[in-house]
């Protein structure tokens, strides 16, 4: 939230006042936190926006920090099944832009691609790098990783890529976890149809399987399959989970305990 209220001209909020904004929030709302093992969570989604009328094109001088919590169900309901996803001709974000932070406008960008990936039956848009369409960026609201056949962890590295949180818990959970070996790179389009294993990572489904990419009519599919989660991917989703769960000792201070 830091760098992404710093690329925007919006004044940081205290990380002090932020932790404990959270845990505030989520003492209030003990009653809606699901009960252990039902594979619900509290979501909690703070945000900040500009309050002052402000009608030219320049930052406001006033803003509002807000944290919204929301009860939700298993993403995955009777396992996680892979999912299909299509190369975008469309562009999530600008070189030199705005897509490495976490901000309401990336989001927009995408969401004419994601309704138009859905009509013609694709679960999300792969976004290749806006400059020269060669190499793997991510989709509108999640990071990819992959899996090579060697069992090495790579995902993609981009200026205009969101630095997802999940996806630098995956990387240490693959390191530190399972001993992988882990890259973060560059990743050339070209090298996709050499993976193993294919997901998408983010907040609320953790890691999303992909077992098929369409580019353009041309088929891309992942000796893992469509039928069920590859098994490093699955490895990697129970390990990052467990730990989420407390049943897997965490890193410290991956873990904070509200009273």
């Amino acid at each position: 939230m830091k760098d992404s209220c710093e690329r925007l001209e919006m004044p940081v909020f205290p990380e002090d006042r932020f932790v404990d904004a959270v845990e505030q929030v989520v003492k209030a709302n003990a009653a809606w936190v699901p009960p252990f093992g039902s594979g619900a969570t509290l979501y909690i989604r703070p945000y900040m926006i500009a309050t002052n009328a402000v009608i030219g094109v320049k930052p406001a001088d006033e803003y509002q920090f807000r944290i919204l919590v929301t009860p939700v169900g298993p993403y995955f309901k009777g396992g996680a099944k892979p999912i299909t996803i299509r190369v975008s001709d469309f562009d999530r974000a600008a070189p030199h832009g705005t897509g490495h932070i976490k901000a309401g406008l990336n989001y927009a960008m995408s969401l004419h691609a994601i309704v138009d990936a859905h009509a013609q039956g694709y679960a999300e848009n792969m976004y290749l790098d806006p400059a020269t369409r060669t190499y793997v960026e991510e989709t509108g609201g999640a990071n990819f990783i992959f899996i090579t056949k060697d069992g090495t962890f790579v995902t993609p590295k981009s200026d205009s890529i969101l630095p997802s949180i999940t996806r630098r818990s995956l990387m240490v959970v693959a390191e530190k976890y399972l001993h992988m070996p882990v890259e973060h790179r560059p990743v050339k389009f070209s090298e996709v149809p050499d993976f193993a294993e294919c997901g998408l990572c983010g907040t609320a489904a953790v890691i999303s399987p992909i077992g098929k990419v369409v580019d353009h009519g041309k088929e891309i599919c992942f000796p893992s399959g469509m039928e069920e989660m590859g098994p490093t991917t699955k490895k990697l989703y129970e390990t990052l989970t467990g730990i989420q769960m407390g049943r897997i000792e965490a890193p410290k201070g991956w873990i904070h305990v509200i009273e």
